[in-house]
């Protein structure tokens, strides 16, 4: 795997976020766990330098973020439009999803996602 996944000085923050998961991230987590989605593989609070990915496919180079109510201010636009900059730099496409939308559509969720797999 390239040098910016994982970096030891995240493992910290990787973890306290796995073990404190919102509701929506629990929700789609057991939903793409185990390789459910497609057979395709998610990591949850994976880095990719100094950024904490919520779900990371590395087969398909996929990156799925949930978005609370803290990212749709100015301040939380510029932060996930540099970070969505950077992670494309890398080759990793960024898929965004409301954390609303997890409880109102699911089935549409992991449609979308796995809409973006590449055909094997």
């Amino acid at each position: 795997m390239d040098t910016y996944h994982n970096l030891p000085q995240k493992k910290e923050d990787r973890s306290t976020l796995r073990n404190a998961l919102t509701p929506a991230e629990a929700t789609l987590w057991k939903s793409l766990k185990g390789g459910q989605l497609a057979g395709r593989k998610f990591r949850r609070q994976h880095s990719v330098g100094a950024y904490i990915l919520d779900f990371y496919c590395p087969e398909e180079r996929i990156a799925v973020e949930l978005d609370g109510a803290g990212h749709y201010t100015a301040t939380g636009n510029l932060h996930d439009a540099a970070r969505t900059d950077y992670l494309n730099t890398l080759g990793i496409q960024v898929i965004r999803f409301e954390n609303k939308l997890i409880w109102s559509d699911l089935t549409s969720v992991l449609h979308t996602i796995e809409s973006k797999f590449h055909l094997v």
